[in-house]
């Protein structure tokens, strides 16, 4: 299904996404299991099918740009539905990014230490990337 927007939608998925308990500023936000040491679960794993139907949605709209070309429409036509999609992509890496700061990095920052320091690095450069795109 082609779905054509005028790029005005306002579709976040911020919007839509539940949102953790709050913690207090010592409590980690995370289920982590002190044996291991590893997370029980990503940051985005409450909202994940959430996340799944908004890229299917993507999936649907690129298999949609794809048919447009090989029937040969308007050029302006599959730039609207490209942008849509472009739109719709940093929706999604947005939301990823906000769950993973407000999850792994707060874990992290709590526990303190070089994993500290990492994830935040880790965090600034996927922003980095995300600014550049």
């Amino acid at each position: 299904m082609l779905m054509m927007t005028t790029g005005h939608q306002e579709d976040t998925l911020a919007a839509t996404r539940p949102r953790p308990a709050a913690t207090s500023p010592h409590t980690p936000a995370s289920t982590e299991t002190p044996a291991s040491g590893k997370h029980a679960g990503h940051g985005y794993i409450t909202a994940k099918d959430d996340y799944l139907k908004r890229l299917k949605r993507i999936e649907g709209q690129a298999r949609g740009v794809h048919k447009m070309v090989e029937d040969e429409k308007y050029c302006i036509d599959i730039l609207t539905q490209i942008s849509a999609m472009t739109k719709a992509l940093q929706a999604v890496a947005i939301g990823l990014l906000e769950d993973h700061i407000g999850h792994c990095v707060v874990d992290a920052a709590v526990a303190g230490g070089p994993e500290a320091e990492a994830k935040i690095k880790e965090a600034t450069d996927a922003i980095a990337r995300l600014v550049r795109s």
